[in-house]
Parts: C-alpha cells; sequence; structure tokens
C-alpha cells in the first residue's frame, strides 16, 4: 500500500471520529457513569503506555535502566516535587544507569 493512502486513511478515520464525538448528545455526557469513565480513561491508558514502552523490547520483558529512571520519577512525585524535577531526576538517573553499563 501506498504510504500517502494510508495517510489519507488516517486523517480521514481521525476526522470521522472527531465528528462522531461532536455528534454525541449532551444529555449522554451527562451521566454519571461517563463521566467518571472520562476522567479515569486518559490516567489508564497514559499508564498502560508508560509501563509498556518501560518494561518491553519488542516481544520481550525487560528490567533495565528505563525501570530505574521511572522509579527515580516515582520516588521524586513521593516527595513532592515540581514537573521539571521530577523529568530531570528521571533522566539523570536512566542516563547514569546506562552510563555504568546497565
Amino acid at each position: 500500500m501506498n504510504v500517502w493512502i494510508a495517510i489519507g486513511l488516517t486523517v480521514a478515520g481521525c476526522y470521522a471520529v472527531k465528528l462522531a464525538g461532536l455528534l454525541v448528545p449532551a444529555g449522554a455526557l451527562e451521566r454519571p457513569a461517563v463521566r467518571r469513565l472520562s476522567a479515569l480513561l486518559p490516567v489508564a491508558l497514559l499508564a498502560a503506555l508508560t509501563a509498556q514502552q518501560t518494561f518491553s523490547t519488542g516481544h520481550a520483558l525487560v528490567l533495565d535502566a528505563r525501570a530505574a529512571g521511572l522509579a527515580a520519577a516515582a520516588a521524586a512525585l513521593l516527595l513532592r516535587a515540581p514537573f521539571l524535577v521530577v523529568v530531570a531526576a528521571a533522566v539523570v538517573v536512566t542516563a547514569g544507569v546506562r552510563a555504568l553499563g546497565g
């Protein structure tokens, strides 16, 4: 398949999903279950993406420098550090572990 056909289909699909979201009646969005789901779903998806990117390579589970960086970020979050400090801690620890051969 030509790459441009795939890009065009992706653009059309994204537009269709956006349009479908705009066509949902307002009453359906005000239900308590829908509001709870819409509040929790992004957090769950982000957590799943983080876990998948941290602990896998291809089809194998791995425990490498990325896991150490994630642990450092979690520790910084528990200490209520600002966001930039959390990111910096993760970067520094990941780079340090990789530099040490881990």
